[in-house]
């Protein structure tokens, strides 16, 4: 049985800032932990970034004074994109990487996350370990043995050359009218200069950070600015990555969103293309049934892996697959990096547009979407959704009514006290009904 991890959650460490583990004694004791478990080695180094909230600073304070107690050096980035760390901690062979980052949440949020020597997440038995390192003392090595502090001033040129390089050498971007909103977030010096290196008329949205309004009212989860400035701009389309940069939502010329769902049929159809065999596609729960049938058109198979890019690399390494991805816009392409990245993937589709001459509306005009519609039922109390007569006949009800046509899923949030109730199906109302009809029966079994 796997041992109950008591601060890691799926994507490393994250909470309102001040609260529970997200605390500068706190970081300053994991640094340490972090630097005796990944940093055994005499003159190992460890490569820190962070994204624009202000509480970045404090963090990484903390992290450097615990990684030089148990005598590891330190590489600062200041702020770079999460994918950028996974990348620089594999060019500059660091024992790990550390990013400091609450990804797309508000600015009073904060986290910690990590990258093995090999720019992958961390394996649930090395957080473990850590973990048991955080009860023993802190012992600070031998003066002689101390940690050093450096700061890479060339990591974003380092970086914006690899996100360049993932693409064919001869593709040129010229003529193409592109927005980017950085979500006053990591990429903020990175992304828009991407894009203009490689010759398109780049607008640039949200990038003015200044520690507080990171994600506000932009980026990939409140794209409603960006899709105004695309049709102000009469732009070819507009591109909405998150706070740390690891996410990706576009939008097509009518300033209609193209999401995760669609970006990720989009580059496999773009790899089958190229006569790369693609014959297994990694997505999630809740992507969505038009996506597979987008995919089955071309003879390729979507995997269904649980909730969370953690649950997504895992498949794809248990099929073999090298695409996979979420309907947020989390996409991982394993033959051009290690992990999730927005850049590298907005990349991807911007590049099948140039090849094939088509628009983003005409590329994502293949996966025809069904209507899902999403209840939470708030719960005070667990109860096993597998073993309840009640909600499994209601399930198996729903589910005869919807065919072959749809699908449901119920799942417990991994987050909140909430049981997410999902059902999708061809028909807007009688989706929304049947999810309704299901909700109904969980929240009365919940009285019992």
């Amino acid at each position: 049985m796997t041992k109950q991890r008591r601060y890691f959650g799926t994507d490393g460490i994250r909470g309102r800032v001040g609260d529970g583990a997200v605390t500068p004694d706190f970081v300053l004791k994991l640094g340490w932990a972090v630097g005796r478990v990944l940093a055994k080695e005499r003159n190992s180094r460890v490569i820190i970034g962070k994204d624009t909230r202000i509480s970045g600073y404090m963090f990484e304070s903390a992290l450097q004074a615990g990684l030089s107690a148990a005598g590891v050096d330190i590489y600062l980035l200041g702020p770079m994109p999460t994918p950028a760390v996974a990348y620089l901690t594999r060019t500059f062979h660091a024992q790990a990487g550390i990013v400091i980052s609450a990804s797309h949440n508000p600015y009073h949020d904060n986290g910690i996350k990590f990258f093995s020597a090999q720019g992958t997440k961390l394996p649930d038995e090395i957080e473990l370990e850590i973990e048991a390192m955080l009860e023993q003392p802190l012992k600070t090595v031998d003066s002689t043995r101390l940690g050093k502090a450096h700061r890479i001033g060339d990591a974003a040129g380092r970086y914006i050359e690899f996100c360049k390089s993932t693409i064919p050498t001869g593709i040129d971007l010229s003529g193409l009218k592109i927005v980017v909103d950085c979500a006053h977030g990591a990429t903020y010096h990175v992304a828009p200069d991407v894009f203009k290196e490689l010759g398109a008329h780049v607008i640039v949205m949200g990038a003015e950070p200044d520690g507080f309004n990171i994600n506000l009212n932009c980026g990939s989860t409140e794209p409603r600015l960006l899709q105004q400035a695309v049709l102000e701009n009469k732009a070819d389309l507009g591109l909405a990555l998150d706070g740390d940069g690891d996410r990706i939502i576009m939008v097509d010329h009518r300033g209609e969103i193209v999401d995760g769902d669609e970006l990720l049929f989009i580059i496999a159809r773009a790899r089958q293309r190229m006569g790369a065999s693609m014959p297994d596609v990694v997505g999630t729960q809740m992507s969505n049934l038009g996506l597979e049938h987008a995919l089955a058109k071309f003879d390729m198979s979507l995997h269904r892996a649980k909730v969370g890019d953690r649950y997504v690399m895992e498949k794809l390494q248990q099929v073999g697959g090298l695409l996979g991805g979420e309907a947020s816009g989390h996409i991982i392409c394993l033959d051009k990096t290690s992990t999730g990245d927005g850049i590298v993937a907005a990349l991807q589709v911007v590049a099948e547009i140039q090849q094939t001459n088509n628009s983003l509306h005409e590329l994502r005009s293949v996966v025809t979407k069904y209507p899902q519609h999403l209840i939470n039922v708030r719960v005070n109390k667990m109860i096993d959704l597998n073993k309840n007569a009640e909600i499994n006949q209601a399930i198996s009800s729903v589910e005869k009514r919807l065919g072959d046509e749809g699908r449901v899923l119920l799942r417990a949030s991994g987050t909140e006290p909430v049981i997410r109730v999902m059902v999708e199906g061809i028909d807007a109302t009688l989706t929304k009904q049947l999810a309704e009809e299901l909700a109904s029966v969980i929240e009365q079994e919940l009285k019992n």
